[in-house]
């Protein structure tokens, strides 16, 4: 079978009973919506993947602010 995508840079393929996510961690969409964090891909919800549903979030922390400097 050919990679097909779900989502947000999320591509998979079903050989047999196997299920093959890839994700290119080299990219990004931005912030989430708390900013707290960057989102890298994202299945946008739970996706029907051949006879099985598959939800997914992959994100990293977004990069520490400096410490205020107290008064």
């Amino acid at each position: 079978m050919a990679k097909k995508s779900i989502g947000k840079n999320i591509e998979y393929e079903i050989s047999g009973s196997k299920l093959t996510l890839t994700v290119d961690l080299s990219k990004d969409f931005g912030p989430s919506a708390s900013g707290k964090t960057i989102i890298i891909a994202s299945s946008q919800g739970n996706k029907e993947v051949g006879d099985v549903r598959v939800g997914l979030n992959i994100y990293k922390y977004a990069d520490a602010k400096p410490a205020k400097a107290k008064k």
